[in-house]
């Protein structure tokens, strides 16, 4: 009952931080969203045992670079660093005797590609509106949505789950947990559509397909890794749920998906 407790409280308090700052407006969002990528690059690093700096460099100017307020010419500064960066992690391994050299290449890679890409897009779908303006209730759906996911997967497989879903990589999902979480989903991106009008009714069911099937992909992967690396959580960040992967697996998974979706919708309909 206390870890029950202490998850309810943690989750609250993280749910009503993005609920202030996504309304407090887009500079204190992408400043929200950069601290979580910072610490989302330092959970990967530590559970791969990477100890370089340069991805918590490449990451900060990769960030730095999809800000909505960048200058061209800042952009091009922030390029050059970047293209520096990355020159980096691969020279480096030249003058480094140790055979480990060329995995850290990879474990770089891996860790700008999971634990940073995901937020350069979790910070422009605010912005992803016919005009370009910032709409905050739509990270705020957009998180709905996959919170929605995920707690009726959990209640309706912990009730009714019969048939496992991916058992070597998580035991506990289940096909009726998918099906219940899916059609919860729906329902919540039906009664969004009647609150956030940046999108249509159709728009909002279509994102909430997109959430439920790569936000149930971002937690398997999220699993996988720790399955793989042996620990049970990413970190220690939030107090009953873990570090911010563990908490973010899923939105971070379908964020660039629905960004893409956003932008192409709005492309050819204009």
């Amino acid at each position: 009952m206390g870890n029950l407790m202490t998850r309810s409280l943690s989750g609250m308090l993280f749910t009503s931080l993005l609920l202030v700052c996504s309304q407090l407006g887009p500079n204190t969002l992408v400043a929200l969203f950069f601290v979580f990528m910072c610490f989302a690059v330092y959970e990967m690093s530590k559970m791969l045992d990477h100890q370089s700096l340069w991805p918590y460099a490449t990451a900060c100017l990769l960030y730095a670079k999809y800000t909505p307020w960048i200058t061209a010419k800042e952009e091009l500064l922030i390029e050059s660093g970047i293209g520096l960066c990355m020159a980096i992690v691969f020279v480096l391994p030249l003058f480094d005797k140790n055979k480990k050299s060329v995995p850290n290449i990879g474990k770089a890679v891996l860790i700008l590609t999971y634990a940073c890409l995901p937020f350069l897009f979790l910070q422009k779908i605010p912005f992803a509106t016919p005009d370009k303006s910032y709409d905050g209730m739509l990270i705020i759906g957009f998180f709905v949505l996959i919170w929605s996911n995920d707690t009726f997967a959990y209640l309706v497989g912990r009730k009714v789950g019969k048939h496992k879903l991916i058992e070597h990589i998580s035991p506990r999902k289940t096909v009726e947990g998918l099906i219940g979480g899916l059609l919860m989903t729906f329902l919540t991106g039906f009664i969004l559509s009647k609150y956030c009008v940046s999108l249509t009714q159709i728009q909002w069911l279509q994102i909430a397909a997109i959430t439920a099937i790569f936000g149930v992909l971002g937690d398997l992967v999220a699993s996988l890794f720790k399955r793989y690396f042996d620990v049970k959580d990413t970190g220690r960040l939030i107090p009953g749920h873990g570090g911010i992967i563990d908490r973010l697996d899923s939105a971070m998974f379908a964020a660039p998906v629905v960004y893409l979706f956003l932008k192409l919708t709005h492309f050819y309909v204009s």
